[in-house]
């Protein structure tokens, strides 16, 4: 038996996530990207995990400082909003222009908008997963802005779009029903 044959990549795809903007910054600079790979993994302490494709402009950022934050997004978040973290690279454009934010402990900007919480974390340890890196977080300090429900990534793909090719759950080829997302001026 093949190794395509024995993972039906469907099995894959009733894996639960949410759609969440991780952020971080080192030197003045700061950039963030959608990410449908963030969980708890422990409640006392209190931590969380991100994985971020080794490619990404965020992973660089993560690398050099150690601390991300994370701002998860309501059922009503704009594909304008997610197509500017999600479809566009911090290298070529300020992901934070125009965009609601806060600074707390990390001093790093933490999207608002759309956010029905959000949290700060300092990285303690990593893991290799191939494309990405999973980096395991103390969660120091959150809040929660709004009672709206969370935007999963079912709802996003219903909705919404497709998964561009960093994101770990990204498929070759999307369901014939998924919307397509092209940023502005592509």
């Amino acid at each position: 038996m093949s190794d395509e044959e024995k993972l039906d990549q469907r099995a894959l795809y009733s894996i639960s996530y949410g759609l969440y903007i991780v952020s971080s910054c080192f030197e003045g600079k700061a950039n963030g990207q959608i990410a449908n790979t963030v969980m708890q993994v422990s409640a006392e302490p209190a931590r969380i995990a991100v994985a971020i494709n080794k490619l990404n402009y965020t992973h660089e950022f993560i690398e050099k400082c150690g601390v991300y934050v994370v701002s998860v997004l309501d059922e009503e978040a704009p594909m304008t909003l997610i197509g500017k973290f999600g479809f566009r690279t911090g290298k070529d454009l300020d992901k934070f222009e125009g965009v609601e934010t806060i600074t707390l402990d990390t001093g790093c900007p933490i999207v608002t908008e759309h956010a029905i919480s959000v949290m700060e974390a300092k990285v303690f340890d990593t893991a290799d997963s191939g494309t990405h890196t999973v980096y395991l977080a103390d969660v120091t300090g959150g809040k929660v802005l709004s009672d709206k429900k969370p935007l999963t990534y079912e709802k996003y793909h219903e909705n919404k779009g497709q998964a561009p090719k960093n994101a770990p759950t990204f498929r070759p080829t999307a369901p014939k029903n998924a919307p397509t997302y092209r940023p502005p001026g592509n």
